[in-house]
């Protein structure tokens, strides 16, 4: 069976990860099916609503750890075509189903969706902490959270559905059976709105956003390089040999104590 499948109904598009097998893990055949998947979505003149989820107890965990072992390369392999959904050229809303731990990646793609709703089991994690040399330090903000809650999703803090729905992350929570319908039914009210309000409304939403200061993306940039660069392939390691990491942490100990700052790239 293919692991990106999709389904139409009337004016709704169901695009469903199902590797089950890997908590629904992003390899690159399932971030090339999703690129292809979206890219029909875009394109179609019929098709105005999709819905996001995946098969089995994840929704999905992430970068798949242990092809990019075996590419020997942190961040999983890339699509050959641009994704829309991932560039945020996709004009269309898109409302996510989540049945399940919603990691790294996983959580990234629920970030980008407009509309959620969860099993009350579902699990979230912001993992660049644990994987990179830089936490998730704009998750929190562009979901326009407060300070504490922020820094606690940048440094790898797992969150369970209630919180993240008594946070304002999700929409609703609901039992597993339910999952499906009420996705459905957040479509469906969609397509009862004036097809321009809708298009014009998703458009103007999402201008509105928060967004990380270009200084600060700049700053990142620098800190995403300041540390050892082998332990970004230690902690994949570790996590797929089950064990626990070596970490070096700085190439130089010294290093540690004169991280990149906005006043030393400025200068």
């Amino acid at each position: 069976m293919a692991v990106v499948e999709t389904e139409t109904r009337g004016q709704i598009f169901i695009v469903r990860m199902n590797r089950p097998e890997r908590l629904n893990a992003l390899s690159g055949e399932m971030r090339q099916l999703l690129a292809e998947a979206w890219v029909e979505f875009r394109e179609s003149r019929d098709l105005e609503v999709a819905i996001f989820t995946a098969t089995g107890r994840g929704f999905c965990a992430g970068e798949d750890m242990k092809e990019s072992l075996s590419d020997g390369a942190p961040g999983g392999r890339r699509a050959e075509i641009e994704d829309p959904f991932m560039t945020g050229a996709l004009e269309k809303p898109v409302i996510c189903a989540i049945n399940g731990y919603a990691m790294g990646g996983g959580f990234m793609l629920v970030e980008r969706t407009d509309l959620r709703v969860a099993v009350r089991e579902a699990v979230f994690e912001v993992s660049e902490a644990k994987r990179w040399l830089l936490g998730g330090y704009n998750h929190g903000h562009i979901a326009a959270l407060p300070y504490p809650i922020a820094m606690e999703m940048a440094l790898g803090y797992r969150f369970t559905a209630e919180r993240f729905h008594q946070i304002g992350f999700l929409n609703r929570l609901v039992e597993a059976d339910e999952l499906m319908p009420a996705a459905i039914e957040m479509a469906e009210h969609l397509l009862t709105l004036p097809p321009a309000s809708r298009v014009n409304t998703v458009q103007m939403m999402r201008a509105m956003r928060p967004a990380v200061a270009p200084e600060l993306d700049g700053l990142a940039k620098a800190l995403h390089g300041h540390g050892a660069k082998s332990d970004l392939m230690e902690s994949r390691a570790a996590f797929a040999e089950k064990r626990k990491p070596d970490f070096k942490g700085w190439d130089d100990p010294d290093d540690r104590f004169t991280p990149p700052t906005l006043d030393s790239l400025a200068g």
